[in-house]
């Protein structure tokens, strides 16, 4: 018996019956042969924690735009915050941590620079349109590795394709993320803004403070220990009503106060301006693009899809790095 074989069989010994058996996985887009050594849901956790895709992230947006501060949270972090949560969860319910963690790890590896700025305007611009959670599984199947993709397993590409708050993931270990998902942004993005002056705790409503609690630590305490205590025992992740209502009020508050507040997202019209820009301008320079995104249209992807493909693996840094080269004049030598 390998090591694998006898790590699947150590699930069936420890795991709810409900839970997501690395042995019971759907498979691969491409069948390959098993690790002696891994379960499959370890393995697709290791793949996107070494790929090129998921190290960019430490250079994108989560909410506040190149901040002057090493303290804000980036897409990485953000990344890393709902792994933990999410494991935690998992652990306390006795589901799979590997498939939770490889969900959570390659949730946002999609997104555009400059966050939700950067997507809103390569949604409106593409005819096709344009949506983090698609472009993240895209992104693992068929961009990853110069398009040759990571081969993931069903269980962990349905986690990540459904993880916003209309999916619907398949596997419990996929609605973890969801749920651990929003509240790791609600918990950092609150406590970003405290830290850039925007926020205090006492601006928090007081009908949401005596559900959810009065300090960033209690209100995740809270949070996480009430989807163990509501779904312990039951094939469902799920809050409580009373918890689930606050976070939706909680939810409305820090869009009003933060995600729509005009010091804050201030510099997100000059953002949209500059991926907008770079758009327009690698549609007209195709050729630009990597050989890997250009053999794409022989498959039958647009080249709007490729120019998104291409602008969404960016970072914010390397985006204004590209703006600044093709549109800002050079001084003359």
């Amino acid at each position: 018996m390998t090591i694998r074989e006898e790590l699947e069989e150590r699930e069936k010994e420890i795991l709810a019956p409900w839970a997501g058996f690395s042995v019971n996985s759907k498979g691969r887009l491409h069948d390959e042969e098993q690790c002696d050594i891994r379960p499959v849901f370890q393995r697709d956790r290791d793949r996107i924690l070494h790929c090129k895709s998921f190290r960019r992230l430490k250079d994108k947006t989560q909410v506040f735009i190149t901040p002057d501060g090493d303290h804000y949270r980036t897409r990485l972090t953000h990344t890393l915050e709902v792994s933990q949560n999410a494991r935690t969860i998992a652990k306390a319910l006795r589901l799979n941590e590997d498939l939770t963690e490889a969900i959570a790890l390659g949730h946002d590896l999609g997104h555009t620079p400059f966050g939700h700025a950067g997507e809103r305007v390569l949604d409106r611009v593409c005819p096709e349109g344009f949506d983090h959670s698609k472009q993240s599984l895209r992104m693992l199947d068929i961009l990853e590795k110069d398009g040759q993709g990571l081969n993931l397993t069903y269980e962990v590409r349905d986690g990540i394709l459904n993880h916003q708050t209309s999916g619907h993931p398949n596997t419990l270990e996929g609605q973890i993320v969801r749920l651990a998902d929003k509240i790791a942004y609600f918990h950092h993005d609150m406590d970003d803004a405290i830290r850039g002056g925007i926020l205090t705790e006492n601006d928090v409503p007081e009908d949401i403070a005596c559900v959810l609690g009065r300090t960033l630590n209690d209100r995740l305490d809270h949070f996480i220990h009430d989807i163990i205590t509501a779904s312990a025992g039951k094939p469902v992740i799920k809050m409580s009503d009373e918890t689930a209502e606050a976070m939706m009020k909680f939810r409305s508050f820090m869009f009003e106060r933060v995600y729509m507040n005009p010091e804050a997202k201030g510099e997100e019209h000059k953002a949209e301006m500059l991926v907008e820009a770079l758009y327009g301008y690698y549609l007209e320079h195709i050729d630009l693009l990597p050989s890997y995104l250009q053999t794409r249209m022989d498959q039958g992807d647009s080249k709007e899809r490729i120019v998104c493909d291409h602008i969404s693996s960016m970072t914010d840094r390397f985006a204004i790095a590209r703006y600044k080269e093709i549109y800002v004049p050079k001084t003359w030598q």
